[in-house]
């Protein structure tokens, strides 16, 4: 007669969550010697092959005591659903600067929706699993709001050890590339397409990098004064646009009009990926009254994407990168490797275009699903990036010659963070009666040249007109700073030095040079304010 099975002994170890923008990826290591990392299955939320959890969560209204989260949500044929009820495209909001007009309608915010996941996912461990450390990854231009959304997250998990990684640093260590190395990590994700070029910390005798540590050993850190390593952002441009546009692009092609229809998309989504291996490929999707058949030749889906204009929305990106790699003095043939990730770097046409754009260099397309999460995994608590600006920050002035406001630029495109010294301004008063001066900022409103529309619900490229980008204010209000008397038009009144923190905050700390002495009533000589987050 033969026996059950005993159930698995207690198996201590690291858990990764590399939350993506369509799909999240789970890996888990053991903490015995020589045990290697796994993609880890989560049922009922994960898919097979592969096995990854689909970035969705759905529920009838917001306090709903059984939302659908991941493969449940595609199970029931809700990932198209209209509506506030489907909850997608969260990643990249989290932290964000601004809220989109999809969050404003959501059920619930970015960060809820992130943690939700999270927390499903980790409640549906298998029980044997005994999670000593988790480690999630960000993207690069949001690692400071990750970092305290993780943070608040954390309070309600009990886990000895948070940590938080990067995403490029972790996807080159996930490709075991060497510490040092210089690597452009070509990110076709979901939701957004992102290139970067990173410069890894470590080699030649120095530290390797190191994921930064949140908490340790049930104490939080969010307020430690630990030396952090840094990683180094040579370069990076992104727009949002995805393989879900793709997708949409294909049902366009094969359904004119029809990209709305229940299951066409997740149809389109299978044909795509067939394409990838296959020269020619056939799937069937049911409209509800009969099975049709949707037939592609690689051939023509190369075409189609080449006339809606990806090839040439990828090379501005890429030359945006390069420029900026350029300045730093890393050319070209300076780069160690490419990096391509996320489910769309698959695709044969992106393949050969970086073999074209990028030759002589080696392309490592091993592991282009997992190498963000297994690359957490092999880095071990503290390392902090010392990030760039991806948009820039302008301040309005009054240009008293001019007899208008201009935008004057505070910190550009491209210029690391966290400064290492405050940008100073010296203003004058306009007029007599001045009371206060009014700071409005804003950011560069500048795609990349390129901006996706939507005509009759499919994404179009339409390239932007040259010349200078135009300004979008923050949507966050004024901050006002307050000129006693006397004011004298035109002479120096108030000396300001912007900075921006570890944190990616705005902050300004100011002088009145009128001000003499410290008295009740009057305003003191420094103040310093946070004026908000930068991208």
């Amino acid at each position: 007669m033969p026996t059950e099975s005993a159930a698995p002994g207690p198996q201590a170890g690291t858990l990764a969550i590399d939350l993506g923008s369509s799909s999240t990826v789970i890996a888990f290591q053991p903490e015995t010697p020589g045990a290697r990392a796994v993609l880890q299955p989560v049922p009922p939320y994960s898919g097979e092959d592969p096995v990854v959890v689909p970035s969705l969560i759905w529920m009838r209204e917001r306090d709903s005591p059984r939302p659908l989260i991941g493969r449940q949500v595609v199970d029931a044929g809700l990932q198209n659903a209209p509506g506030p009820g489907l909850i997608q495209d969260f990643k990249r909001r989290i932290g964000g600067l601004a809220t989109s007009e999809a969050e404003a309608s959501a059920l619930i915010s970015a960060e809820e929706a992130g943690s939700l996941l999270v927390t499903k996912l980790l409640q549906s461990l298998p029980a044997h699993l005994e999670i000593r450390r988790l480690v999630c990854t960000a993207p690069i231009e949001a690692l400071a709001g990750y970092r305290r959304w993780l943070l608040q997250l954390g309070q309600d998990l009990a886990i000895p050890e948070l940590a938080l990684v990067d995403e490029p640093t972790a996807a080159a260590l996930g490709c075991q590339l060497a510490p040092g190395s210089r690597v452009l990590v070509v990110d076709v994700g979901g939701g957004t397409i992102d290139l970067s070029l990173v410069e890894l910390p470590g080699g030649e005798g120095r530290a390797a990098p190191i994921a930064q540590l949140l908490r340790f050993a049930g104490r939080d850190l969010g307020a430690s004064s630990q030396k952090l390593r840094s990683a180094r952002v040579l370069g990076k441009a992104g727009m949002r646009l995805g393989g879900r546009d793709l997708d949409r692009w294909m049902a366009e092609e094969l359904r004119p009009g029809m990209a709305e229809a229940p299951g066409l998309l997740v149809a389109c989504e299978r044909l795509k990926c067939l394409l990838s291996s296959q020269e020619d490929a056939l799937v069937s999707w049911s409209d509800g009254d009969q099975v049709q058949a949707l037939r592609l030749s690689r051939e023509r889906w190369e075409v189609i994407l080449q006339q809606r204009g990806l090839i040439e929305a990828l090379d501005r990106l890429l030359d945006t990168v390069l420029a900026a790699g350029r300045a730093e003095g890393v050319p070209l043939g300076a780069i160690s490797a490419v990096l391509p990730v996320g489910g769309g770097s698959r695709l044969p046409l992106i393949q050969s275009w970086l073999k074209q754009r990028c030759p002589g260099l080696p392309i490592r397309l091993e592991r282009p699903i997992e190498a963000v999460a297994l690359g957490a995994l092999a880095l071990t608590p503290g390392v902090a990036i010392k990030d760039v600006l991806s948009r820039g920050v302008s301040l309005r002035c009054w240009d008293q010659r001019l007899g208008d406001h201009r935008w004057h630029p505070l910190f550009v495109p491209g210029q690391s963070w966290p400064t290492d010294q405050p940008l100073e301004l010296v203003l004058a008063c306009s007029s007599a009666e001045q009371r206060e001066l009014e700071l409005v900022l804003g950011e560069p409103d500048d795609e990349q040249r390129h901006e996706v529309i939507y005509r009759d619900g499919v994404p179009m490229l339409r390239s932007q007109p040259a010349g200078p980008p135009t300004v979008k204010a923050w949507p966050t209000a004024a901050v006002s700073l307050p000129i006693p008397a006397p004011v004298v038009p035109g002479q120096d009144r108030l000396r300001l030095r912007f900075s921006i923190n570890r944190d990616a905050e705005l902050t300004v700390a100011w002088q009145d040079l009128n001000a003499t002495v410290e008295a009740p009533g009057k305003m003191p000589r420094n103040q310093e304010l946070t004026l908000g987050m930068v991208r």
